[in-house]
C-alpha cells in the first residue's frame, strides 16, 4: 500500500465556513444592547411615572360666618332710603345762589339754595306799606269817631236846653254814626293790607329753598344761574334742585320669592352684608312685608331695616340678607376658617389637609367642625387664603410634587 500524499492538502482561508458564528456573536451582542436599552427606557419610564407630580384641584381656604348654620333664607336686595326727597320750590325764578354739593350734610329749615328775589322782594315791600297806610287811616279814623262823637254828646244837651234846632242834633248824630261805621271799613281794609303783606312774605319766602329734614345730599341737579321752575316744564329748566334723604331712615330692599315668603316673619332677626365690604355684617330686622306681589318676578318686596349703623351704608348699594331663625350669639358673629368638605381626608386615623406650597404639598393635621356652613366646612389648623387639594387621591403624600389642574 502506498502513503497518502499529504502534499495535496491546504487550508483554504477564503472558505466562509466560520461566517455563522461570527454572525451569531454578532447578532448576540446586538440584542443584547438592544434589551439594555429597553430596559432603561422602561425604567426611566417607570422612574418618571412614580416622580411626575400628581395634577391635582386645589381649593381655596375661605373665611365662613357661622351665623350660615341658622340662616332660613337669602335674599339679595339694595339699600334704600324710606324718607328722601327731591327738593325744589313752589316759586319761577333764576338760581341765584346755591350752598350745597354732593355729600353735603344739612339740618331741617337749614337754606340750602336762593332763587332772584328782587320783584318778589318789591311786591312785598309795597304791601307791607300798605298795611302801615290802612293803619294810618284808622288812627285818622278813630280820631274822627272821637271827635263826631264829643260833637254829638254837647249838639245833645243844647238841644235839651232848647238852644239848637232838632235838625242840628240829627246832623251831628249823622256824624257819629258815619264816623262809627268808617272805623269798621278801616279795620276791614287794614285785615286786607295785612294779607297782601303775608302773601308777598310767603312769596319772597319761597325764594328760598330749604332743607325738609335732616340728611344728606345725594346727587346736585342745577347750578347757578339756572332757570328753576316747579314742574320743569320749560325748556332747559330745573325742577328738583338738589335730591337729599335721610340717612337714619335707611334699609334694605330685598325681593323674596313667593314660595319663600312664608319664611319670613315681621320682627325676625336678619344678617346684612355689603357688596362694597365683604367683612362688614350688619345686624337687621324684618320691618314690614309690601302686600304687593311683582308677577314678572313672582316676588315679594321684604325691607330689612339697619339695627346696626354705620357711616359707609349710602343709598342704592346692593346687599345681600340672610334671614336667620334667632337671634345671633356674639360668638356666632365671628369669622371662622373653613374649606370645603371634599378636600379633607383621612390619614392615619385623622383629618388632614394637604395644603399645596410652591411645588409640593405639605399634610397639615386639622380639626373638622360637624356643623356645615353653607357649602363649607369650619375647620382649624390651616389659615384663610391658603391653597388646598381637592379630593386627594393616594399618590398625593406629605412632600409629594404636585401641578395644579387647569379648569
Amino acid at each position: 500500500m502506498s502513503s497518502p500524499d499529504l502534499s495535496k492538502l491546504s487550508i483554504d482561508r477564503g472558505s466562509k465556513s466560520f461566517a455563522p458564528r461570527r454572525k451569531r456573536r454578532f447578532l448576540n451582542r446586538w440584542t443584547i444592547g438592544i434589551g439594555v436599552v429597553v430596559a432603561l427606557l422602561v425604567a426611566n419610564g417607570v422612574w418618571r411615572a412614580i416622580a411626575a407630580p400628581a395634577s391635582v384641584e386645589v381649593s381655596t381656604v375661605a373665611t365662613a360666618y357661622p351665623t350660615a348654620a341658622i340662616s332660613l333664607l337669602n335674599a339679595t336686595g339694595r339699600v334704600s332710603a324710606w324718607r328722601k326727597a327731591a327738593v325744589s320750590t313752589k316759586a319761577t325764578g333764576r338760581l341765584e345762589w346755591l350752598g350745597v354739593q354732593e355729600g353735603s350734610r344739612v339740618k331741617e329749615g337749614e337754606v340750602i339754595a336762593r332763587l332772584e328775589d328782587r320783584d318778589v322782594a318789591a311786591a312785598r315791600d309795597s304791601a307791607v306799606a300798605g298795611a302801615k297806610a290802612a293803619r294810618a287811616n284808622l288812627e285818622q279814623g278813630e280820631a274822627e269817631l272821637k271827635d263826631a262823637e264829643h260833637n254829638f254828646q254837647r249838639t245833645k244837651d243844647l238841644y235839651q236846653q232848647k238852644f239848637i234846632s232838632a235838625s242840628a242834633l240829627d246832623s251831628a248824630e249823622a256824624r257819629f254814626d258815619k264816623a262809627k261805621a268808617s272805623i269798621s271799613s278801616l279795620n276791614g281794609q287794614i285785615g286786607v293790607a295785612e294779607a297782601n303783606a303775608r302773601q308777598a312774605e310767603v312769596a319772597v319766602e319761597q325764594t328760598l329753598i330749604r332743607a325738609p329734614f335732616d340728611g344728606i345730599v345725594l346727587t346736585k341737579n342745577a347750578n347757578q344761574g339756572d332757570i328753576i321752575t316747579p314742574f320743569s316744564s320749560a325748556t332747559d329748566s330745573k325742577g328738583a334742585v338738589v335730591n337729599m334723604a335721610d340717612m337714619s331712615t335707611l334699609e334694605v330692599e330685598a325681593d323674596v320669592s313667593e314660595a319663600s315668603i312664608s319664611k319670613i316673619v315681621v320682627g325676625m332677626p336678619a344678617e346684612i352684608q355689603l357688596d362694597a365690604y365683604p367683612d362688614l355684617r350688619l345686624m337687621g330686622q324684618v320691618s314690614r312685608i309690601v302686600p304687593t306681589v311683582d308677577r314678572t318676578k313672582a316676588t315679594l318686596l321684604v325691607k330689612v331695616s339697619f339695627v346696626e349703623k354705620d357711616a359707609r351704608v349710602l343709598p342704592d348699594m346692593s346687599a345681600k340678607v340672610s334671614f336667620l331663625s334667632r337671634a345671633p350669639t356674639p360668638g356666632e358673629r365671628k369669622p371662622v376658617v373653613a374649606v370645603r368638605p371634599e378636600a379633607i381626608a383621612r390619614r392615619g386615623g385623622k383629618d388632614v389637609l394637604f395644603v399645596v406650597g410652591d411645588d409640593n404639598v405639605a399634610r397639615e393635621v386639622v380639626e373638622a367642625k360637624t356643623t356645615k356652613l353653607g357649602d363649607l366646612v369650619q375647620v382649624t389648623g390651616v389659615k384663610a387664603g391658603d391653597k388646598v387639594v381637592v379630593n386627594p387621591g393616594e399618590k398625593v403624600r406629605d412632600g409629594a410634587p404636585v401641578t395644579i389642574a387647569k379648569k
